[in-house]
């Protein structure tokens, strides 16, 4: 029975993160209508508006990931892929985030985040980073 309850409440915490940070990486995605069934067309995907929540995750994400996952090489790439999708108009989306960081307007959102990750524990954190390392640009 003991593993099960740990199976289970690692399932709890997962899944409480996941959909705390639900927007993080997800994609959009649009279903076409039955008529156009067997038609082919190229359909522009373009990102939706960020929202300072996503942001603030991604932040955070910076903060947490090099200490967990212990300087695993792949972060800084997999990081820089994600900002880039989530700022592409930013030339330097590391530094946009770090000055953002430092707005009283989005401390309240960060300080929100903060809490969420250390609430998520190491191990859901820890899955969440080595997406991060995985992370391939949408383009």
């Amino acid at each position: 029975m003991p593993i099960f309850t740990s199976t289970t409440r690692i399932s709890k915490i997962l899944l409480a993160f996941i959909l705390s940070s639900a927007g993080l990486f997800s994609t959009n995605s649009f279903a076409a209508n039955e008529s156009a069934e067997h038609t082919q067309e190229n359909i522009e995907v373009t990102q939706q508006n960020v929202t300072p929540e996503e942001l603030a995750a991604i932040y955070v994400l910076s903060e947490i990931c090099p200490s967990l996952l212990k300087k695993q090489s792949g972060f800084e790439q997999g990081y820089n892929n994600l900002l880039k999708d989530y700022l592409p108009q930013e030339k330097k989306p590391a530094d946009y985030l770090s000055n953002l960081s430092q707005q009283s307007h989005f401390k309240a959102v960060l300080k929100q985040a903060r809490e969420d990750a250390k609430s998520a524990g190491d191990q859901a954190n820890i899955e969440i980073c080595q997406d991060v390392v995985n992370y391939q640009p949408y383009k």
